[in-house]
C-alpha cells in the first residue's frame, strides 16, 4: 500500500499519479487534499508520514509545488527518510544506500511523464543492506 498526499497546488499531478498507479496495479490510500483549496502542504507531510512510519503504508509519495515542503515535513516524523528527486538517478540511490521510505516530487519541477519514470525506479528499487545498513541505524539512533 502506498500512501500519497499533496497539497493543493500539487492536487493534479497527484490525480494523475494516482491514476497512473491504478493502472499499473498499486495500491494508494490518498490522505488528501481532495480540491484545490488552498492548504498547508506539512499537514500532508505529517499525514503521509505517519502513515508509513505506523507501518499502515509500505511507502509513501508526496507532492508540493517543489517537493521540498513536503519532504520536510515528512521527515519530522521519527522513523521517516524522505527524498525529494527531479531524476531518476538519485531516487534510485536514496532507495539502493538510504532505503527512503518517501519520495517527494515538485509539480512545477517535474513534468508528469519524468515524474512517472521517477516514481517507477524508486518503487522497484530495493536497499542494498550491506555496508548501508550501518548508517541507517546512526540516523535511526539519532533520532531516539
Amino acid at each position: 500500500m502506498i500512501a500519497i498526499g499533496s497539497d493543493h497546488v500539487a492536487f493534479n499531478f497527484k490525480k494523475e499519479i494516482i491514476d497512473y498507479l491504478l493502472e499499473g496495479g498499486y495500491k494508494i490510500k490518498d490522505f488528501g487534499t481532495f480540491s484545490l483549496e488552498r492548504v498547508d502542504y506539512c499537514d500532508f507531510g505529517f499525514k503521509v508520514g505517519e502513515a508509513v512510519a505506523r507501518g499502515d503504508c509500505d511507502k509513501g509519495l508526496l507532492f508540493c509545488g517543489t517537493g521540498v515542503g513536503v519532504s520536510i515535513s515528512a521527515n519530522k516524523v521519527k522513523g521517516i527518510r524522505a527524498v525529494v528527486c527531479s531524476e531518476p538517478y538519485s531516487a534510485k540511490l536514496s532507495r539502493e544506500h538510504n532505503d527512503t521510505n518517501i519520495l517527494a516530487l515538485g509539480s512545477r519541477v517535474v513534468g508528469i511523464d519524468l515524474a512517472k519514470m521517477i516514481i517507477d525506479i524508486w518503487l522497484r528499487t530495493t536497499f542494498d543492506g550491506g555496508r548501508h545498513c550501518g548508517r541507517i541505524e546512526k540516523i535511526t539512533q539519532y533520532e531516539q
